[in-house]
């Protein structure tokens, strides 16, 4: 076998795999951050997304927005009004050990272009186990408090947030007009100890630990409740803001200090990375001392116009980074192994675990994640097991106790049919997963694929959650997408009219009809995305709606790729992060029959808006094509693709006849010969830094 073959060998499995993490990220999202309910620890979350991130940096062609790597939090609840953050509110990458310290400290000079001895100034500081929560002030008065929700919509929680005693209700006159803090909701574990006790002899929900309080306590639609609830804020940086009031994220604590906000302490501020090690370190154990929930350290890039120059990658910022703490462990044991089937048919074994406490978390479920796992840790039902929390978010199973297995102990073995609807479960070659072949016939995979498909980053249709979806489904009224928007037809006919179901009324039904009408008018990126193509997550939606610019054009596209040798194959894997794996995909959907007559009967009932192009007025690489190659001096090559596309160019990751410019910095190899060989024209990066500043 040729290395060649071993490559694409290794990707049909990390594919697998890393539809597998999918799939039980997007499920332990909703839990923890939508539903404050989390069924495992904050370890094995943890586990599980440094899996994913660690797949998608050696298989870069897996990495998109469908993944939780381009995601935040959960959508905002039904529950509340929605809050459009002005300045997106995003979440932070993990550093699980040492080295990953060092490495982002690295990636950061990289970026930047810096030599291993240029040094950073960087600001830590505790990492605060509670609910995110912003404040806007205008002309120094408390307006809006909001949760961060899915990172750009959150939930509206200003009269709660109003109860607090420790967030300030005015500012002080220095402060500006606009001023939005971003902060962490927290209840103190005495305060904890003391709510749980009140519930208990009241009879009612004990709270698993005190983030789950805390957002529980926050989250009320009485705001008598979130008042009754010991809860406190701690300020930690800004949103938007009408004028700058600090240079730095040292003095953005002292402002909020000096406006009256409580701070973090204590902090660290150091250009050396061995420090940051060491307070790290002595924090951790003095973990015990402190009187609420941390689970790690947060490191940021002190200076405030480094961190602008850094930007952003996906869902987290390129300046700050969240050090967790080393594992916690306990021992439980496995009551059943169930299957979940997940909405590309997934099979996805799951342990029922009798409850244990770790680290403060009570947890009763932990993913086994498939049947080559189970077998290597020889988990059975009956089995108790070691689990543990790696940086405080989900467990983790570590193995098997041995010499405490019953003696009547059988290895536990692996359906080769669905559980939902029967059909046969098979694995194909080099691939990890099992999958269930029923395809739509199956009631998981169709609630799932309609779940995805009405979702935040989808059509968005509120009143449509799991429950709702599964009684349409149960029901007959809705098999597929397009079902959705004859939903007020169907219901015109129906004996008794849906009005009259238990749980529904006229004013839900109204609202319910109101909700979908309102989304017959939907985005191209996030129209392909609410197709669900396996692969095709938010960001890689969008670059394709940029390149494509309408749905009739990116479908005939796709279908005329099916010539691997045609133009517009090539024209689709040249476009950035796009190889051969995600292009099968695409390619495969639009193959099917059955595909083109979904999309043909929604084209009928909705309208697709076509992408608007970036506004780069007077750019003079506005819709260009723009491939970098060799080390580049001036700018780190993550900060010269951003500016790039910025000013409205695309930039691809191969050299053909369509590309426009080529950046050659030192060092450049078979691209610059091919963009000569091409006639491709080829510029220095003084020249093309030269052409920038035309802008």
């Amino acid at each position: 076998m040729t290395a060649k073959d071993l490559s694409q060998l290794d990707l049909k499995i990390a594919r697998g795999r890393h539809q597998i993490l999918i799939d039980q990220i997007y499920h332990h999202d909703q839990k923890y951050h939508g539903e404050d309910n989390p069924e495992i620890s904050d370890a094995e979350y943890d586990a599980l997304r440094r899996e994913l991130e660690d797949l998608e940096t050696r298989f870069p062609e897996l990495a998109d927005a469908h993944s939780p790597t381009a995601k935040v939090g959960a959508a905002p609840s039904s529950k509340f009004a929605k809050v459009k953050h002005t300045v997106p509110m995003l979440s932070l990458g993990n550093a699980m050990n040492n080295d990953d310290v060092h490495d982002f400290v690295e990636r950061i000079k990289r970026f930047l272009n810096l030599s291993e001895t240029d040094n950073i100034r960087f600001i830590a500081e505790p990492k605060i186990d509670g609910l995110s929560c912003s404040l806007r002030y205008e002309n120094r008065i408390l307006v809006q408090a909001a949760t961060r929700g899915d990172g750009e919509t959150g939930e509206d929680i200003t009269r709660n947030v109003e109860t607090l005693d420790d967030i300030p209700k005015t500012l002080p006159a220095e402060a500006p007009d606009i001023l939005e803090v971003r902060g962490e909701v927290y209840m103190k574990l005495e305060d904890f100890q003391t709510l749980n006790e009140t519930q208990e002899a009241n009879g009612h929900k004990i709270f698993a630990n005190p983030r789950n309080a805390a957002a529980g306590s926050l989250r009320q639609l009485d705001p008598n409740i979130t008042a009754a609830r010991p809860l406190r804020f701690f300020g930690y940086g800004l949103g938007e803001i009408s004028e700058p009031i600090a240079d730095s994220q040292s003095d953005i604590r002292e402002k909020l200090q000096y406006f009256g906000f409580q701070t973090t302490a204590p902090v660290e501020v150091t250009d050396n990375t061995e420090t940051l090690l060491a307070y790290h370190h002595d924090t951790e154990t003095r973990r015990s001392e402190i009187p609420y929930d941390i689970d790690g350290i947060v490191y940021k890039v002190d200076d405030l116009a480094l961190q602008k120059r850094l930007g952003f990658v996906s869902r987290a910022p390129r300046w700050a980074i969240a050090h967790k703490f080393a594992a916690e462990q306990a021992v439980t044991f496995i009551k059943e192994i169930r299957i979940q089937v997940g909405r590309t048919g997934t099979l996805t074994p799951v342990a029922e675990l009798e409850p244990v406490t770790v680290g403060g978390v009570v947890v009763s479920r932990a993913t086994l994640h498939n049947a080559d796992e189970i077998a290597r840790k020889d988990a059975r039902e009956g089995d108790y097991i070691i689990i543990q929390r790696a940086g405080d978010v989900i467990p983790q199973v570590v193995g098997v106790v041995m010499d405490k297995r019953p003696n009547d102990s059988v290895p536990y073995v692996f359906p080769d049919h669905c559980p939902e609807c029967g059909s046969l479960a098979i694995r194909e070659e080099g691939e990890v997963a099992f999958r269930c072949t029923g395809g739509l016939i199956c009631p998981a995979q169709s609630v799932e694929r309609l779940k995805h498909f009405v979702s935040k980053y989808a059509f968005d249709i509120d009143g449509l959650g799991d429950r709702i979806i599964r009684q349409f489904c149960e029901n007959g009224l809705i098999k597929t997408p397009a079902d959705i928007f004859r939903l007020r037809p169907i219901n015109e006919t129906l004996d008794p009219p849906l009005q009259e179901w238990e749980g529904w009324g006229a004013r839900s039904v109204k609202n319910l009809f109101q909700s979908i009408d309102s989304h017959r008018t939907i985005s191209l990126d996030r129209f392909i995305y609410a197709l669900g193509i396996r692969q095709i997550g938010q960001a890689t939606s969008k670059r394709l709606a940029r390149r494509y610019e309408s749905f009739d054009r990116f479908q005939d596209s796709m279908i005329k790729a099916r010539d691997r040798d045609g133009d517009a194959y090539q024209s689709l894997i040249n476009i950035e992060d796009i190889g051969p794996a995600v292009a099968d995909d695409l390619i495969g959907f639009f193959a099917e029959p059955h595909n083109l007559d979904v999309i043909n009967d929604l084209k009928s009932l909705v309208t697709i808006e076509d992408m608007a192009p970036i506004d780069a007025t007077g750019s003079p690489i506005a819709g260009k094509t723009v491939v970098f190659t060799g080390k580049l001096e001036t700018l780190g090559r993550g900060e010269a693709k951003a500016q790039a596309e910025n000013l409205g160019a695309r930039v691809a990751g191969s050299v053909s006849a369509k590309t426009d410019y080529v950046v050659a910095g030192l060092d450049a190899g078979s691209k610059l010969k091919k963009a000569r060989d091409l006639g491709v024209t080829i510029l220095s990066e003084e020249e093309w830094q030269k052409m920038l500043a035309e802008t």
